[in-house]
C-alpha cells in the first residue's frame, strides 16, 4: 500500500514539474495571456506614424465611423472612431455577419462573402439606401469553413477547408446552374494549431492558384501539400505544388502588366521565439522555389531548432522581399490596381501607385499586442516599411474590431471584411481626383 501510494506521489510530482515546465516556457516566449493592457505610449506606436516623414496621408485623423441606422447595435451601438489620412471617409457598409472572411464582386457590382461562422456564401447589395448593403441571397450553406470567394468570367469559386468548389454562372439571386467540387480531399484537422483557411484565385494564366497552411506551428509535414501554393487547371485536374514553404499565405494577389505578372503574398511567420521575431513577410511567390519554412524564416535565416540548416537557408530558399512586424497576422493585401486593368483608380496614384495595402488582423502571443489595422507598403522601394493607413481597431483596453481581407471594387473605393464585428466597411476617398 505504501509502495503505491510513493508512486502515485512521485508520478504526481513528475505531473506538476512538466505543467510547471511547459507554463515557465510559454510564459517565457512572449506570450500575451498575461500582459496587460496598451498604455499611451504603446497605443501611438501602434495607432500613429510617428518615425516616418511627415505629410497629408501618414498623419493620420481621428473620425467617426459612419453608421447607418439599422446597423446602430451590438459593437456598434456605440459611437466607433477610426484614424486615416485627411480626404478619406471610412462607413460601415454591412454588419450582422458571422465571421465574415474573404470577399468579392460579381460583375453588376453584388458584394460576394465568404461568411465562415455561418458556414455560407452571402450575396448583399443595397435595396433601401445607398449608405449599405443588406442581405439579398445565400448562395450555399453547411460548407467545411468556407474562407475565399473569387469571381472569374461569371463562376464563383469557393475555398474551404477541405474543397475546392465552383458555382457555374452565378446569378444575382444567388443561384446557379451547376455545383461542380473541383478539388474535394483538400488536407484537414481539428487541432487548433491547424491553419484551416484555403485560398483560391483565378490567376491571369487561367489557372487555378490555391493556398494551404501548415498543420502546425513548426513541424515537419506530413502531407506535401501542407505549407505551400498549389497550382490546377480550371476543372481542377493537374494539381500540383507550385511553390513550398510558405507557412500560412492567408492571400494573396496577382500583378500584372499587359504582357506578364507577378504572384504578391503574405505569409504569416512561426510563433513562440519573440515579440519581434520572426518577421512577418511579403513574398513575390514563384514557381518551384522554396520559401524556408520550417526551417527558416526571413531571408534566409534558420530556426533555433534547426542549427544544421543555416546552409541550406542561405542559399537553397527564397529570402522574403520585405519583412513586417512579427505576430501582425497579415491577411488580406491588395495593390490600388491587381490583375483588372479596367478597373477605376479614385486613391491618388501619385502617392499611392506602388503601394501594397495590407489588414493587419492583430496579434494573439505578443507581450506588447500589434496589429489590428491597415497598413500599406511602398514596393518600389527596397528596404520599405509599412506605413500607417487605417487604425483605432485596439484602443487602450480592448481589441472590438479585426481587418481580415481589402479591396478595391471596379468603382475605386476600398473595401475591409471585419470578422470580430463582423461587419465590412467602406473607404471612400473624398479629395480631389
Amino acid at each position: 500500500m505504501k509502495k503505491t501510494l510513493r508512486i502515485s506521489l512521485l508520478v504526481l510530482f513528475l505531473l506538476v514539474v512538466i505543467f510547471v515546465g511547459l507554463a515557465v516556457y510559454f510564459l517565457a516566449k512572449n506570450t500575451s495571456v498575461f500582459s496587460g493592457n496598451l498604455d499611451e505610449s504603446q497605443l501611438v506606436a501602434n495607432n500613429q506614424n510617428t518615425d516616418v516623414l511627415q505629410d497629408k496621408y501618414t498623419q493620420l485623423q481621428e473620425q467617426k465611423v459612419s453608421v447607418p441606422e439599422r446597423y446602430k447595435k451590438g459593437v456598434f451601438a456605440e459611437a466607433r472612431t477610426l484614424s486615416l489620412p485627411i480626404d478619406f471617409k471610412i462607413s460601415l457598409w454591412a454588419a450582422e455577419l458571422d465571421n465574415p472572411r474573404q470577399i468579392d464582386w460579381t460583375n453588376s457590382g453584388t458584394l460576394i462573402i465568404a461568411d465562415r461562422g455561418s458556414s455560407s456564401i452571402k450575396l448583399y447589395k443595397s435595396v433601401t439606401s445607398n449608405d449599405y448593403v443588406e442581405e439579398v441571397a445565400t448562395v450555399d450553406t453547411n460548407l467545411n469553413q468556407p474562407s475565399s470567394v473569387d469571381f472569374y468570367n461569371g463562376d464563383l469559386y469557393v475555398g474551404t477547408q477541405d474543397k475546392i468548389i465552383v458555382y457555374k454562372n452565378l446569378l444575382e439571386d444567388g443561384t446557379y446552374s451547376d455545383k461542380i467540387i473541383l478539388v474535394d480531399n483538400l488536407p484537414t484537422s481539428v487541432s487548433p494549431a491547424s491553419h484551416k483557411t484555403r485560398t483560391v484565385k483565378i490567376g491571369p494564366d487561367q489557372k487555378m492558384y490555391i493556398t494551404v497552411g501548415s498543420s502546425c506551428n513548426l513541424c515537419l509535414e506530413t502531407d506535401e501539400r501542407r505549407a505551400t501554393m498549389l497550382q490546377a487547371d480550371l476543372d481542377g485536374s493537374n494539381l500540383k505544388v507550385f511553390a513550398t514553404g510558405l507557412r500560412n499565405t492567408v492571400d494573396f494577389v496577382f500583378k500584372a502588366t499587359p504582357n506578364a505578372f507577378t504572384i504578391w503574398g503574405v505569409d504569416n511567420g512561426r510563433d513562440l521565439i519573440g515579440d519581434d521575431l520572426p518577421p512577418e513577410e511579403v513574398n513575390i511567390i514563384k514557381e518551384g522555389r522554396d520559401y524556408g519554412w520550417p526551417y527558416c524564416y526571413g531571408s534566409g535565416i534558420n530556426n533555433p531548432e534547426y542549427p544544421e540548416r543555416s546552409g541550406y537557408c542561405k542559399t537553397e530558399t527564397e529570402g522574403n522581399t520585405f519583412g513586417l512586424q512579427a505576430h501582425s497576422a497579415p491577411l488580406g493585401l491588395t495593390f490600388l490596381v491587381n490583375d483588372d486593368l479596367t478597373q477605376r483608380v479614385k486613391f491618388p496614384q501619385l502617392d499611392f501607385s506602388n503601394d501594397l495595402f495590407i489588414a493587419f488582423h492583430g496579434s494573439w502571443n505578443r507581450t506588447t499586442p500589434t496589429g489590428y489595422k491597415i497598413v500599406r507598403l511602398n514596393t518600389s522601394e527596397a528596404n520599405s516599411k509599412e506605413v500607417n493607413f487605417i487604425t483605432g481597431w485596439v484602443t487602450n483596453n480592448s481589441v472590438w474590431g479585426r481587418p481580415v481581407d481589402v479591396k478595391f471594387d471596379k468603382n475605386g473605393d476600398m473595401f475591409i471584411s471585419d470578422d470580430s464585428a463582423n461587419a465590412i466597411y467602406k473607404v471612400e476617398y473624398v479629395g480631389v481626383e
